[in-house]
């Protein structure tokens, strides 16, 4: 099973590009460690990309610093650069996201349809 569930703050504000088959939009996640060794703080940050309609959803209702929970599966890609050098990836492809913040906490910008808190692609 390859599941992938995560709760973080969104690194910066999420753009789109237009591929020839979709809409896409790759973002990072800071996501902190659920311990800490003699109270320091751990974060992780997460590379995670969404296709779609999840994809235009996240650049039209969340911006940096948004607290989303994001379920999808761990991916791995290669390629090689016009140099030929290999370059490796591993992120998370996004199958849902949701706002993880409270209502107060969400600066106004959140949709207040239930409908549109939640996507699947």
């Amino acid at each position: 099973m390859n599941q992938w569930n995560g709760i973080g703050r969104l690194t910066k504000d999420i753009e789109t590009k237009q591929t020839t088959n979709s809409v896409v939009a790759n973002f990072t996640l800071a996501v902190d460690r659920p311990y800490a060794k003699e109270g320091q703080q751990k974060t992780d940050f997460i590379s995670c990309v969404a296709f779609g309609k999840t994809a235009e959803f996240m650049e039209k209702y969340m911006q940096k610093g948004t607290r989303i929970g994001v379920t999808g599966s761990i991916q791995t890609r290669t390629w090689e650069d016009k140099d030929n050098n290999k370059h490796y990836v591993t992120e998370i492809l996004v199958n849902n996201v949701y706002f993880a913040d409270g209502k107060s906490s969400s600066g106004g910008n959140k949709p207040t349809s239930s409908e549109d808190e939640e996507f699947e692609l």
